[in-house]
């Protein structure tokens, strides 16, 4: 079996999981990475809100990653580059003077559009750890953040009229 065929394998199993069980799929993404977080962001007035997030240590969501102003983030050169991706926070000359360089110690996101093809936040994989994401996977990451606004709600969230959850291993949308 090729790798392609591999991707395209796994984009059917996480097209499957959206439908069934929805709306983030993200077991199934931190399951293909050593990454202990994988999260679904959004950008509304200046900050970046996580929406879902999937905890591989299943511990309860820290503060500091639940809400985030877009200045001191991460996601904001995955907004301006369409796509981030860094190893090594620490060594990464791009996030000198950011919050969170070092404090996270791998970032990899890219951005999430809207049913309307608008700008809607990011889809990332996080950890404290140096931790690498190979090309293969980053491709996969982006095709799955191209899936994902099938399947949440992004104008009840861009309004305010959804309400949302968070969970030790998950976060959920309640409608």
């Amino acid at each position: 079996m090729t790798n392609a065929a591999t991707a395209n394998d796994a984009l059917e199993i996480y097209t499957n999981i959206l439908k069934a069980d929805g709306p983030a799929g993200l077991a199934f993404l931190n399951k293909r990475v050593p990454h202990r977080y994988t999260g679904v962001y959004q950008l509304k007035d200046g900050m970046l809100r996580n929406l879902y997030l999937f905890d591989k240590q299943g511990q309860h969501i820290p503060a500091d990653i639940i809400e985030v102003p877009l200045q001191d983030s991460f996601c904001q050169f995955v907004l301006r580059e369409d796509g981030f991706s860094t190893s090594n926070t620490l060594r990464d000359r791009r996030l000198d003077g950011l919050r969170f360089q070092g404090a996270l110690g791998s970032y990899h996101g890219l951005p999430i559009l809207d049913n309307y093809g608008e700008l809607f936040g990011t889809l990332c994989h996080f950890d404290a750890q140096c931790l690498s994401l190979d090309d293969s996977e980053y491709e996969f990451l982006r095709q799955a953040a191209r899936l994902l606004p099938r399947y949440i709600n992004t104008r009840a969230l861009r309004d305010g009229t959804a309400k949302v959850e968070h969970h030790a291993t998950s976060a959920a949308l309640v409608a």
